[in-house]
């Protein structure tokens, strides 16, 4: 067994080898220099060096530990790294796609607006149609009412003179003027005679009788009765009338008449 045997096994091995024929050569050249009582002295510098040695050794395994960390560090920050910009490449395709579906947003909202703005031309044509129908049908309501009221006014002193034994003098179209300078215009009038007094006949014609019309009737026959110094008979002509709206209008004016179109012969 060498002689340093103890101290060589204290270093790493990978300093061993190095250190026994450093010491051997060491002890080779200083054993004809050296004397006997000097070895002591050698061997505790020896020790000494040895010592040092393992410290550096100790201070190099302490390095390395750390730059095996270090290079762990390092490599974890690569790793870290590449998730970053794997991140970054999902997050900017994402970008992408969102700018995509933004533009055909925008595209889309073009064409709506397009649309739109032929759904508008449409609607003002129909619009414009519409009003010139309802001009037309206006006219036609028009043409219709008056059509009524001229039968009704011809035939109504006949029916009346029949049914009633009426005696009409006057029946036409009037315009009745109150004090206060409003007026009503009173489709069918007439005055006459029956059983000796002196009566007015009010009536409206109307294709079709409806509620509306109904109040209007009933609010002119109110007006009247306040002015006309006489007995006022209310006439209803029409086209058709419903028998139960027929039964409720003449339950609510009292004496009302009506009379149908094809009656006015």
């Amino acid at each position: 067994m060498h002689k340093y045997s103890d101290i060589i096994e204290s270093f790493p091995e990978e300093f061993q080898l190095p250190m026994l024929k450093l010491l051997d050569r060491l002890r080779e050249e200083t054993l004809d220099i050296v004397q006997k009582s000097d070895f002591e002295a050698l061997r505790a510098a020896f020790s000494s060096l040895a010592e040092k040695v393992l410290e550096l050794a100790e201070a190099q395994r302490r390095s390395e530990v750390r730059l095996e960390r270090l290079e762990a560090a390092v490599e974890k920050l690569v790793e870290a790294q590449l998730r970053i910009e794997e991140r970054l490449e999902r997050l900017e395709g994402v970008v992408e796609e969102l700018a995509e579906a933004q533009k055909r947003t925008e595209a889309r909202i073009e064409e709506l607006a397009e649309a739109q703005q032929k759904t508008e031309k449409i609607l003002q044509g129909v619009l414009l149609e519409q009003k010139r129908f309802r001009k037309e049908l206006g006219g036609i309501s028009n043409t219709v009412g008056y059509t009524l009221e001229n039968e009704a006014i011809k035939h109504l002193p006949g029916i009346l003179q029949r049914d009633l034994g009426l005696k009409i003098n006057v029946m036409d179209r009037r315009f009745i003027e109150y004090p206060d300078g409003k007026y009503d215009e009173i489709n069918i009038y007439g005055e006459g005679v029956l059983d000796g007094e002196e009566v007015y006949v009010i009536g409206e014609s109307k294709v079709q009788i409806g509620k509306r019309n109904l109040n209007a009737f009933e609010r002119l026959l109110k007006r009247l009765s306040g002015y006309l110094r006489g007995r006022i008979i209310p006439v209803l002509v029409t086209h058709s009338v419903h028998p139960e709206v027929e039964r409720f209008v003449k339950k609510k004016i009292e004496g009302l008449l009506i009379y149908k179109s094809f009656q006015l012969v």
